[in-house]
Formats: structure tokens, C-alpha cells, sequence
């Protein structure tokens, strides 16, 4: 079992009387991710609401404010228990038994132009067995053409832009990676968290992005960007891609400041949680 404690914190001028917020940052719930406590302060006495998305476990705080500062703070600890399989049991699965609540996960969306990438993916990937591994193979692929670099693409950076410029942050990577394998008739999501263990001189802590693959009827784990172990990963927001699971969704005249996050792993062998670590097996922490 791994316990990740983390913190969000998010600051804003505000200028309206009245501006609305919708905040995608407490952890999701699923039987494989539990919170053990959590602690949500707004500096404006305000009314809110928080509700939940059955599907996926992700929960929404909506709020409106009014002018001057506002500070949104939240704090969690988490326990992420895995399910783990090896990966050469995980096959593919044809759509005719994809899952319903699955199917939207195969057809292209905003950010992941899937069925501009047919005729790429299936000469790159198309004589792959099919099954976990050839899901890893596009994982490689995209990790041996990328490079990280924070502040390289903005809010309207798509797959296609990243497969041309070759160049992102994790919701680049995460983006393209959907769109391949949903080019090859892989149902594929985009997953917003925390992640614990990224090399911090390579970017400082924000929210991270990463990918989610249907294989023998479960969503799994995968990091394309591999900044972090995938074991380390809070969920927080689950979508068709980035449009869907925004950590922060603002009408109004506003200024924002930069998230400030923190997260931490709890060791204590006798309790039996354990530290984040890489692994080979295939993890999943979804609901199904």
C-alpha cells in the first residue's frame, strides 16, 4: 500500500463582483484509492458545493466569489492499494466487447486527433502482438522522439502539434500517447493527479497528466512523459483529455498565480504502506 500526503494551494485576484469557479483538485475516490483525510479552506466565506462523478471517481468543487484575493487550499492523504497483473495475461480486446462505459474512449476528441494518426500508428505499431506490450511499444516511441521542456506549448497544443514539434510537458506526451492508441482501436484516457518522485531540476511540482489503457476489461497505468513511477501517482481528474479534467475552470475577470503543491511518501513497513517504486507489473488504480 502506498500513502501520498499532498497539498494544493491556488491564489487568485479577483476583479468582478461575482466570478465563478469550478476546482477539479480533491483526490478521486475508487476502491483502489481511499482518502484517509482531507482538508479544504477558502479564504472568502463563501457557499460551496462538491460533487462527484460516479464513472471515474472524480470529484468537483464549485464556488462563487467575490472581488479581492481569494486562496483555495487543499489538503489530502491518500492510500493507493494496486491492483497489479503481469503483463503478459493484459490482451487487447475487440470494440465488440470494449465495455459501454468505455466507448467513448476510442473515438478521437479535441486534443487527440486519433483518426488523423491511423496510417502512422498502424505502420509503426500495426505488426506488434497485440496486448500490453505493444501499448509499451507506443510508450517507448513517443518517449525516444520527445523532448521534456517546460513552457514549450500552451493550452491549445494538441497531438498532432506534438508529433510535428516533438517538444512538451506531461499533458503533451499524455495527449499524444491517447491518440495513437485510440488510432489502433485502443480505448485510452487522459488522468490528471499529483505525482510523487519526479527529479525536480527537471520541472518543479505541479499537476501532472498521464495515460490510462483498457486491457482485459481494466484501466492501466502508464506514464509516457516517465518523469515519476507510476506507483506514485494521486488520481485526481478523469477525461477524454485535458478538456475534460482542467484543475480550474474560471468565468470572470481574474488573475491567477501560479499553484504552489506539495506531496509526500509515508514509509512504515509495519503498517505495511511502502514507498513508491518502479516496477515492471501493470498497476491499476481505476474503479474497473
Amino acid at each position: 500500500m502506498i500513502r501520498l500526503n499532498f497539498s494544493i494551494e491556488l491564489n487568485y485576484d479577483i476583479y468582478d463582483n461575482a466570478s465563478d469557479f469550478i476546482f477539479n483538485i480533491h483526490a478521486a475516490t475508487t476502491p483502489h484509492q481511499q482518502v484517509v483525510h482531507e482538508q479544504l479552506h477558502v479564504s472568502q466565506d463563501v457557499r460551496s458545493s462538491l460533487f462527484t462523478t460516479p464513472e471515474t471517481g472524480s470529484r468537483y468543487l464549485r464556488l462563487q466569489a467575490g472581488n479581492g484575493p481569494l486562496c483555495v487550499r487543499y489538503e489530502a492523504s491518500v492510500e493507493i492499494t494496486h491492483h497489479i497483473e503481469a503483463p503478459a495475461s493484459l490482451q487487447e480486446m475487440a470494440i465488440s466487447e470494449v465495455p459501454p462505459h468505455a466507448l467513448t474512449y476510442i473515438y478521437p476528441s479535441r486534443y487527440c486527433q486519433s483518426d488523423r494518426l491511423h496510417n502512422l500508428a498502424s505502420r509503426e505499431f500495426g505488426g506488434w502482438a497485440r496486448g500490453y506490450q505493444r501499448v509499451l511499444a507506443i510508450q517507448y516511441w513517443i518517449r525516444q522522439r520527445m523532448m521534456f521542456q517546460s513552457g514549450s506549448t500552451n493550452a491549445s497544443t494538441s497531438a498532432l502539434d506534438t508529433l510535428l514539434e516533438q517538444v512538451g510537458v506531461c499533458r503533451d506526451y499524455a495527449h499524444l500517447m491517447i491518440a495513437l492508441c485510440r488510432a489502433i482501436n485502443l480505448p485510452a484516457r487522459f488522468v490528471t493527479g499529483i505525482d510523487y518522485g519526479v527529479d525536480q531540476s527537471m520541472r518543479p511540482l505541479d499537476f501532472h497528466a498521464y495515460v490510462e489503457v483498457m486491457l482485459s476489461g481494466r484501466w492501466y497505468l502508464f506514464d509516457p512523459s516517465g518523469v515519476s513511477p507510476p506507483m506514485g501517482l494521486v488520481r485526481i481528474g478523469t477525461g477524454r483529455d485535458a478538456v475534460d479534467v482542467p484543475f480550474a475552470t474560471v468565468f470572470g475577470a481574474v488573475s491567477p498565480a501560479l499553484p504552489l503543491i506539495r506531496i509526500t511518501a509515508v514509509e512504515d513497513v509495519a503498517q505495511g504502506l511502502n514507498m513508491p517504486f518502479h516496477t515492471d507489473q501493470a498497476l491499476s488504480s481505476a474503479s474497473g
